[in-house]
């Protein structure tokens, strides 16, 4: 008996990608396992906003929403820009509200 397939073995090592981007993978999606991430993210796919802004939204502290901005900022999913001394925030591009959207159709198709 037959326990390896080796040809199916190798088509899914060809397939496979390396540690490092593995890894970066996955922080990509721990970025998505926070909810209040996901508010700020759904915010900022609308509009660019500020510290402040996103704290009146949220009703949260500004250093909380400082604090999730810094974790988005660290996985390169948002990007900043000053005005005068304000920093406002923005998605950094339309592959993160892909993910988002499909994960909402996702969810949605369960109801």
């Amino acid at each position: 008996m037959k326990l390896v397939d080796p040809e199916r073995v190798k088509q899914c090592r060809d397939s496979m990608i390396t540690e490092r981007e593995y890894d970066d993978m996955s922080m990509i999606f721990t970025m998505f396992a926070d909810s209040t991430r996901l508010k700020i993210m759904n915010a900022l796919f609308t509009n660019e906003l500020c510290v402040s802004d996103l704290a009146a939204l949220l009703e949260m502290s500004h250093s909380a929403v400082s604090h999730q901005l810094a974790s988005l900022k660290k996985t390169k999913l948002v990007c900043t820009h000053k005005k005068g001394k304000l920093v406002y925030y923005s998605m950094a591009d339309e592959h993160i509200k892909n993910i988002y959207r499909m994960a909402f159709e996702h969810i949605s198709e369960r109801d």
